[in-house]
């Protein structure tokens, strides 16, 4: 009896944890620029920097919204946080024998830089799922679009459009031209192995790419979705 009562108290406590604590962080994020990610202190605990400077979403370059949008999930507007026509084409692809590749969306990603750990394991892809589904239940997309580009690694110790702006281009995130928001969002990624300042010809025909695939990109007059 004693251990039963334990048990359902410890399964109650966990559980207001699980779902308590994500969404009163995303209430709270939701106003408030988080201060730190789980990959940031990672880093930091290896010896990394931590450069960052959060900046609102008009201050962002339409050029890196535009870019960052066609490069990593081109339906973000259009989706309720996953785009299922990527994950079945994955998923057709994995069985012809291909190796299994992510379909993450801009969202999934800001869940996982915003809260999780970095690896490839199912019960972190859970984890994500759901915080997934919380996040696009409390947040708009403007505000998942302005927190991801303002937390995602962009180089070692190095976060967030402003941020990388100023060190791979010397000029704010507002002032970057076509070429340089395309050649930021071709090294996403992989923002270790590759730096939009030195581009190899891979990065460099990749970013001419996403250029032309962000000409279609539609966004409101505040830099978000129409």
């Amino acid at each position: 009896m004693r251990w039963g009562r334990f048990l359902r108290r410890a399964f109650l406590a966990v559980l207001v944890l699980l779902v308590g604590l994500p969404a009163a962080l995303l209430a709270l994020y939701r106003v408030v620029s988080p201060p730190v990610t789980p990959l940031m202190v990672i880093r930091m605990w290896d010896g990394a920097d931590l450069r960052q400077r959060w900046v609102p979403l008009e201050r962002i370059s339409p050029h890196l919204i535009r870019s960052v949008i066609a490069s990593e999930d081109a339906k973000f507007c259009e989706h309720d946080g996953f785009d299922w026509d990527a994950v079945n084409d994955a998923i057709d692809d994995y069985r012809r024998g291909d190796r299994l590749r992510g379909a993450s969306t801009i969202t999934m990603q800001t869940a996982k830089n915003l809260f999780l750990w970095p690896d490839r394991t199912w019960l972190r892809k859970g984890f994500e799922a759901y915080l997934t589904v919380m996040m696009e239940a409390i947040w708009d997309k403007r505000r998942i679009l302005e927190t991801y580009l303002n937390i995602v690694e962009w180089g070692d110790g190095l976060y967030g459009a402003e941020a990388a702006a100023r060190v791979h281009f010397r000029v704010p995130a507002s002032d970057l031209s076509r070429r340089q928001g395309a050649l930021m969002a071709a090294v996403l990624p992989n923002p270790l192995r590759w730096s939009p300042n030195r581009p190899t010809d891979y990065i460099s025909r990749r970013a001419g790419t996403i250029a032309t695939r962000a000409r279609s990109v539609s966004l409101a007059k505040n830099g978000g979705c129409p």
